[in-house]
């Protein structure tokens, strides 16, 4: 009764009917039909607030659905339509770090998942934490701006706001090399005119659970997972324990639904927009008016 099995018991029935499938069709058939029986004796009930879905991308050609029928009538029309359609791209965002264990810890998560990530980090925080800035690089993930200090810069004055960014940007510079470190205002607040001061892209979010707040990685997972839609940009910090928990659950139960997560800047790629200086993105397809 206590492995999440929905029947809660018998859980060695779907590797019996599996391996009774010899001779059936082919390999990729049976596999199919395992996962899906797999799904539904085996899975931990709370191991995600989503379903988890077989990869059908076998069957899928040139756009269009070659999924045998008999497969096709176990599957709601939603389930279908969603995959056979094209990759599902999402950006998980860091703010606040780096702090040295629970970004080390975050850093190892990803690079086992193959996942990037996109980091804004203090100025502040840099200092002894060199090593994780160059290995952020080195993995592939991107590195933001997110000020100095933490200021809010709505309420700042604009020289301040300018030596708050560029203090930040001549440490990274110098760590990492040369690169373009788009900038997330803290609070994600920042004011038409000192929006003009920035000479790079702006980003916001377009999920955000609040990790700060709760502390708990299973509802910050939930909130998650609840909201989120290919090409969102996701809001969490590596300074707390309990959001590197969450964020690697997140990795890994959206990426059980066919996700990919990549940085913030190959999110803009893939989308085909050009991110602009001084504007505010929630999401490439989405600027955020600033006042």
């Amino acid at each position: 009764m206590g492995n999440g099995s929905p029947l809660g018991v018998f859980p060695v029935f779907p590797v019996i009917l599996c391996q009774s499938m010899r001779g059936k069709r082919d390999e990729t058939m049976k596999k199919i039909v395992c996962m899906l029986l797999a799904g539904v004796f085996l899975l931990p009930a709370a191991a995600c607030a989503r379903p988890v879905e077989p990869d059908l991308s076998a069957y899928h050609t040139s756009g269009e659905a070659t999924i045998p029928m008999e497969i096709l009538g176990e599957l709601d029309e939603a389930t279908v339509t969603d995959l056979t359609e094209e990759p599902k791209y999402v950006a998980l965002t860091f703010d606040d770090g780096p702090r040295a264990d629970t970004t080390t810890r975050l850093l190892d998560g990803l690079l086992e998942r193959g996942a990037a990530a996109t980091f804004f980090v203090i100025g502040e925080q840099v200092p002894g934490n060199a090593g994780l800035l160059k290995r952020m690089r080195a993995e592939g993930h991107q590195i933001g701006n997110h000020t100095y200090s933490h200021v809010r810069l709505l309420k700042t004055d604009k020289d301040t706001v300018v030596e708050e960014i560029h203090k930040t940007e001549v440490l990274l510079k110098e760590l990492v090399g040369e690169g373009s470190f788009w900038l997330r205002p803290p609070y994600g607040l920042i004011g038409s005119e000192r929006a003009k001061l920035i000479k790079t892209p702006m980003i916001y979010w377009s999920v955000d659970p609040q990790d700060w707040k709760l502390l708990n990685k299973d509802k910050v997972v939930s909130a998650v997972l609840e909201a989120v839609q290919p090409g969102d940009v996701i809001l969490l910090h590596d300074f707390y324990s309990t959001s590197v928990d969450a964020a690697l659950e997140i990795i890994d139960c959206l990426q059980a639904e066919g996700y990919d997560f990549v940085t913030v800047e190959e999110l803009f790629r893939i989308q085909g927009v050009e991110a602009q200086a001084g504007v505010l993105y929630a999401r490439p397809d989405k600027v955020r008016e600033v006042s």
